[in-house]
């Protein structure tokens, strides 16, 4: 990976750079045929970047038909696993041969610090993904099932068919990555909706795919509103597979979109009110405080598995106080194009008019502010203090809600026991961390807690050989990741031979 550029460097390549804006259907970017518009809109000035066009059912149509006849010709689904893994490899290089150019596009849609589209995760991350779950192609075997000598049982896996892939703005190259890789690398189409609000860099992986070598039709990209795209994808009778990373409420919906049609699979992986348990026995807390501020405030809080729940025992509450405000102080707000900023612009209006909805809800309720709490004066930017709160209790909605926002409350209990069991007082079970020095308790506690991913003394998600979703509202039908993303853009068919029968 290069290293990065100076905050002038990148506002001359984003004052040159190219904008993509048209649906990539059947191998080349084409006229929607709907004909409507939508707003891309830089977050950090409030500045209209482009007119993207914003596509209907009518374009959902054509792309399943597309993707359908692509998938049935067999050029992709049928080639070979090695094959398959060459042409992916490619694709990898040219997204890193292209990774500034990408990085810039995407930090201007979504307000991400460049320093993160660039280095520390979102191009790293997307060439990774697709580098792994290319090498694993091959490496998938199929089995066959132990019966008697007359028969032979083989199980074999076949690509799914059509998937439709409908990507959230908080992570827009990696969650691409995260679907299309395990999809494409099984023999599937794919058609993706990216989030209205990031759209761009998924509408140029779609020529990088073709110049990698992916058949025209193979990866389609439809930009566009939810309604307008997304619930068509869900009710489409020739989609086999919905893969959405995004709200619980959208992700309802989706389960009943299939159910209403094809009864296609739903793959979900949705909210988080994640904590970060900190018990009376954590050593190096210096270490721990470090962790904690950046599972908050990572991404500007607007991460799924964003530890806003700091559950701490009450015999070093102020010790870690006193840290973690030492560690925010290191997180400085701003230009997303300035490498040394950490954090940068909200998303949107109506997220950022959230975020501050939940700062005084917190006021009201009671809470003791201990850092930030305000907007940050920046033109048309929309930018939020990091902001840390405390006496938070457990039926404040601070404690309750999903902010999705620089924003975390510290919460005091008496006993492990009793922050073991807060930590599971939600409806979500995404991530949780906890810190302790006793490695009974890391066993004990780290199996006790409800969550699809538990990182002890750190915060972490795992890495991409690890599988990635939720308990209870957080997730539904499969996981993103490890060698188990696969299973979920595959059909596992018995074949049963006999081969037992009298010779004439």
């Amino acid at each position: 990976m290069s290293s990065l550029l100076t905050k002038e460097q990148y506002a001359a390549e984003a004052a040159d750079i190219k904008f993509y804006v048209e649906p990539f259907i059947d191998g080349k970017y084409q006229k929607s045929k709907a004909g409507n518009t939508m707003d891309t809109v830089n977050p950090a000035t409030g500045e209209v970047l482009a007119q993207v066009t914003a596509c209907d059912a009518s374009d959902v149509d054509y792309a399943v038909e597309v993707s359908r006849k692509a998938f049935d010709e067999g050029k992709w689904s049928l080639m070979a696993p090695g094959d398959r893994k060459l042409v992916l490899l490619k694709l990898a290089n040219l997204i890193e041969d292209n990774q500034t150019e990408l990085a810039v596009l995407e930090s201007l849609e979504s307000g991400k610090p460049i320093s993160e589209c660039q280095l520390t995760d979102d191009l790293p991350e997307t060439i990774g993904t697709i580098q792994w779950h290319a090498e694993a192609i091959d490496k998938i075997y199929d089995q066959i099932s132990p019966t008697n000598s007359n028969t032979v049982g083989l199980i074999v896996r076949e690509p799914l068919g059509v998937v439709g892939c409908v990507l959230l703005w908080n992570f827009p190259l990696m969650m691409l990555a995260w679907k299309i890789a395990p999809a494409l690398a099984g023999g599937s189409s794919v058609i993706v909706k990216p989030a209205e609000q990031t759209s761009m860099t998924a509408l140029r992986i779609g020529e990088l795919a073709i110049e990698a070598g992916i058949p025209a039709g193979v990866l389609n990209i439809l930009p566009g509103m939810g309604p307008e795209v997304s619930e068509p994808m869900g009710r489409h009778h020739g989609i086999d597979a919905v893969s959405f990373t995004g709200s619980t409420e959208v992700g309802r919906l989706f389960l009943e979109f299939s159910a209403q049609s094809n009864l296609k699979k739903i793959i979900l992986e949705c909210g988080g009110k994640n904590p970060a348990v900190v018990l009376s026995d954590a050593d190096n807390l210096d270490s721990v405080a470090e962790h904690c501020v950046a599972a908050a405030l990572w991404n500007m809080g607007q991460n799924c598995t964003a530890n806003s729940r700091l559950i701490v025992h009450k015999d070093i509450k102020d010790t870690l106080l006193e840290k973690v405000r030492e560690k925010m102080a290191d997180w400085h707000t701003g230009d997303p194009m300035d490498p040394g900023n950490q954090l940068g612009a909200i998303i949107s209006r109506e997220q950022y008019d959230k975020i501050l909805g939940y700062i005084q809800s917190a006021k009201d309720e009671g809470a003791e502010l201990i850092e930030g709490g305000n907007a940050i004066e920046a033109g048309n930017g929309l930018f939020i203090e990091p902001t840390l709160f405390a006496g938070v209790t457990p039926e404040m909605t601070i404690a309750k809600e999903e902010i999705f926002g620089p924003v975390f409350a510290m919460m005091v209990v008496d006993s492990d026991e009793e922050a073991i069991q807060l930590a599971n007082d939600t409806c979500y079970g995404l991530q949780a961390s906890l810190y302790t020095s006793n490695v009974t308790k890391a066993h004990k506690y780290g199996r006790a807690l409800q969550a699809g991913t538990v990182s002890v003394n750190c915060y972490g998600e795992g890495d991409m050989t690890t599988p990635f979703g939720g308990y209870k509202l957080s997730g539904f039908g499969g996981r993103d990741n490890s060698l188990m993303a696969h299973d979920q853009y595959t059909e596992v068919k018995t074949i049963w031979i006999d081969v037992g029968g009298a010779l004439s």
